[in-house]
């Protein structure tokens, strides 16, 4: 499956997901970790540039889920939770296989700001977030030569 093949590429993301610089994939005894580096990001005049550990769970073909956990004694700023979850879809017209893919995403970050500044930051990153969605959406489309149904 096409979309299993991208979602599961850590040199491939980087390139169809805005935000994200790269990811550091590495497997031990333990289980898969990525480590996300995004690119720098502003809110309120204050840079960030996060980078965090996500546990990587596979389920072939048909889920993939990941949570934050950091290295043991490592302190990270920011962390995600989430999955991408694909099902069969109906053909399209032509006949050609078709994929349904859910993403659930929660990224949270800890930046040095008073807790006033909260609903003006939580908007920003929401903002950010759906428009980050919106591009990869597309940029993972045109990848894979598809379209939106």
């Amino acid at each position: 499956m096409a979309v299993w093949r991208v979602l599961t590429d850590p040199r491939l993301l980087p390139k169809l997901t805005p935000l994200l610089s790269r990811i550091d994939a590495t497997e031990d005894d333990d289980g898969i970790w990525w480590r996300w580096h995004l690119v720098q990001i502003a809110v309120l005049g204050v840079g960030i540039k996060p980078v965090f550990t996500e546990r990587m769970t596979f389920t072939e073909g048909k889920r993939i889920e990941f949570t934050h956990t950091p290295p043991p004694g490592v302190t990270e700023w920011a962390g995600a939770e989430g999955h991408y979850a694909l099902t069969d879809a109906e053909p399209g017209a032509d006949g050609a296989p078709a994929t349904h893919l859910e993403i659930s995403l929660s990224l949270h970050v800890d930046m040095p700001l008073s807790r006033l500044a909260a609903p003006v930051v939580t908007r920003t990153m929401q903002t950010t977030m759906d428009m980050t969605g919106d591009r990869f959406s597309a940029n993972l489309l045109r990848h894979l030569h598809a379209r939106e149904r």
